[in-house]
């Protein structure tokens, strides 16, 4: 895969998929340098990694119930990334909630990007809680993600219009045009760093 011009030459990224992979593909096509994906079950995001020569991985849950480990998992995960020698992550639709052995690891290093105007509508049903509201706007974030679901320090946000015929499906797929866009030119921007390859801003608490 070409790197792009101003990437740092030997920077990692790594993507963390669960579903259909349409932002690792959107990420591959613009010639990001996603080096490994990792999901959390089958699903056709590993197709789409396959499909760019991407290496991929599926760190399978054992359960979707109350007796899932869940630091457990995310020490497994975590090992994963430790040994493709990853030095950016970015969650694309990871539909599992990491615990703190991940956080310590990659400290400042860990990428999200959520379907509304962060603080406003954390969680799950960020789409459908905007249109429950009557917002006239919403948008997407890119943040850095921290053990706190939605929260870490915000680096890239967009509006969306609300439109008056808008339904859940409808708004939430103009959301996620934008996302992507708004995804890969953040992750751009923060590997065209200084020479050290140092990301920007990481190593927060």
């Amino acid at each position: 895969m070409p790197t792009p011009a101003g990437t740092v030459a030997g920077m990692r990224l790594a993507v963390l998929v669960s579903g259909t992979g349409t932002i690792l593909d959107a990420m591959a096509d613009a010639g990001l340098p996603v080096s490994f994906v990792v999901a959390d079950r089958p699903c056709r995001a590993i197709e789409v990694a396959e499909g760019h020569g991407i290496p991929a991985s599926v760190v399978e849950r054992d359960s979707f119930g109350d007796d899932f480990d869940r630091t457990a998992y995310t020490e497994k995960l975590t090992a994963e990334l430790e040994a493709a020698d990853i030095d950016l992550i970015a969650m694309a639709g990871f539909g599992t909630i990491l615990e703190q052995p991940v956080y310590e690891r990659f400290a400042g290093r860990i990428l999200n990007t959520h379907p509304s105007l962060l603080p406003a509508f954390p969680g799950w049903r960020a789409v459908d809680e905007a249109l429950a509201h009557g917002v006239q706007v919403t948008g997407c974030t890119v943040h850095y993600a921290e053990l706190e679901v939605d929260s870490g320090p915000i680096l890239a946000q967009e509006t969306v219009p609300v439109l008056s015929d808008d339904d859940v499906a409808s708004l939430h797929e103009r959301i996620k045009a934008v996302e992507r866009r708004l995804y890969i030119d953040t992750i751009r921007s923060l590997l065209e760093v200084s020479p050290t390859g140092e990301v920007p801003g990481g190593g927060h608490e």
